[in-house]
């Protein structure tokens, strides 16, 4: 069975989340930032496990962030 992506709320606390990934910037250059951003979703897909689920949100967030064009 092929799994999909949980794209409705699936967290408790949006804003804690949301700060736990700016915190893990501190101190870091732009160039630190683009890598550790790069290296969590790595850490996270592994944990997904599934590679139909990532393409998924891979589509998602792109087309989110294309659509900000328009606007």
């Amino acid at each position: 069975m092929t799994k999909t992506l949980t794209i409705t709320p699936n967290l408790d606390d949006y804003d804690e989340v949301y700060q736990c990934i700016i915190d893990m910037h501190q101190g870091m250059s732009d160039e630190e930032s683009q890598n550790a951003n790069a290296k969590l979703i790595l850490v996270l897909a592994n944990h997904i496990g599934d590679k139909n689920v990532i393409a998924q949100a891979a589509d998602v967030a792109r087309e989110n962030t294309l659509a900000w064009r328009d606007e």
